[in-house]
């Protein structure tokens, strides 16, 4: 069996809270590795921790580690004259950063192993990812920065991932406060050639802004998957707001309501379908220059009963970027400051254009918490990067 092929078998054989421990018996069997360490992300996407016992070394280990997750390429630590070497590689499964893969092997063997090793990493993530909600050790291992409140609890666990990367596609997402994020969400589908998006912005804090962000999401999920009984179609966004939209009402009677974006595009041709229900805000960088895109607003989800939407159509040229913000960003405010969408969001947005995704969101998050001067954020902040390059 080859290598993949049997790392393959061992991963899907194992108990879920063990993949780590098969993973380096494994290396040390199969390719000589004296040592091996793997980093989870944790929810911000701003630090490593290691999954089990803390490594020798951990100050330089994590600095290299930290530097394969943020360029996602697999760095090298080899002096000359040493007879050991390390290699760090990224962990990520679908565009989706997970962690990084520490390995400690003969430094002539390093180069010969290094993309052996990287597809393997690769492998890896996949099978991390089949088993996340079958045990709760990765989880405990991606918060040891502090405890998620019960409302980041479920917004984190609604998610579908963080991240996603085909030929002509690039997704990215982040929520913040990441331990206490309330009612800011974003969900994503692929089916066909459509790509599904949508951010939401549950009204109210905490616990009730969660509970109803989830009843909001679960009913336009529901509604894209119920294409074969005529429901609605990949790329229909109508029928997934009004569903969610007469759902929410039923359950708070206008009382409550949700501010969504929905967007669908086209990954063949660019043709974009939105529908502006609320605050989340759409900015378009196309050329080096930023600008909102001007959308027609309609009723938040729930306000009202028997509520239609209408979607707009636009079409994306290569090469475009999306950024999709939340109220916690376009929004925010500080005492005798402008607001930071007025001046802020936009230069921030301008030094991302040679980042991916992943990073360009990190980046616009660093410079919002940049304007808070560091405070702890006082909204739900929401921002997706989307890049369309056929």
């Amino acid at each position: 069996m080859s290598g993949v092929g049997s790392i393959e078998k061992a991963l899907r054989t194992a108990p879920p809270d063990r993949l780590v421990e098969v993973l380096d018996a494994h290396l040390s069997a199969s390719h000589g590795t004296k040592s091996s360490t793997v980093w989870l992300a944790d929810y911000r996407s701003t630090s490593l921790s290691p999954s089990g016992v803390e490594p020798d070394g951990t100050d330089d280990l994590l600095a290299s580690a930290t530097r394969a997750f943020a360029s996602q390429t697999v760095v090298v630590d080899a002096r000359e004259g040493q007879s050991l070497a390390r290699l760090h590689l990224p962990i990520t499964a679908w565009g989706e950063r997970v962690g990084v893969l520490s390995v400690v092997l003969d430094a002539d063997r390093a180069q010969q192993a290094r993309e052996g090793l990287r597809e393997l990493a690769g492998t890896f993530a996949v099978a991390l990812q089949a088993v996340y909600r079958r045990t709760d050790r990765y989880h405990m291992d991606r918060r040891r920065n502090g405890r998620l409140t019960m409302a980041a609890e479920m917004q984190w666990d609604l998610l579908p991932a963080r991240g996603y990367d085909q030929p002509g596609v690039k997704l990215a997402g982040q929520l913040e406060p990441a331990y206490a994020v309330g009612g800011d969400h974003f969900d994503w589908s692929i089916n066909g050639d459509w790509l599904t998006v949508t951010a939401l912005n549950g009204m109210g804090t905490g616990l009730d802004a969660a509970l109803l962000t989830t009843l909001a999401v679960n009913a336009m999920r529901n509604a894209r998957r119920s294409i074969p009984t005529g429901l609605s179609a990949p790329g229909d966004l109508a029928d997934q707001a009004v569903l969610a939209a007469d759902a929410i009402y039923s359950q708070y009677g206008g009382t409550r309501h949700v501010a969504t974006l929905l967007l669908s595009l086209n990954l063949a041709t660019g043709d974009l379908r939105i529908i502006d229900a609320g605050s989340p805000r759409m900015l378009l960088v196309r050329g080096g220059q930023v600008r909102d895109m001007v959308l027609d607003p309609q009723l938040p989800l729930g306000m009202f009963g028997d509520t239609r939407y209408v979607e707009e159509q636009e079409r994306l040229q290569p090469g475009d970027r999306v950024f999709i913000v939340s109220d916690g960003v376009h929004s925010a405010t500080r005492p005798n400051e402008a607001a930071y969408g007025e001046r802020e969001l936009s230069r921030a947005i301008r030094s991302t254009r040679l980042q991916p995704p992943a990073e360009a969101i990190s980046s616009v998050m660093r410079s919002l918490r940049d304007y808070h001067a560091g405070a702890e954020l006082a909204d739900d902040a929401l921002i997706v990067c989307l890049d369309w390059s056929p």
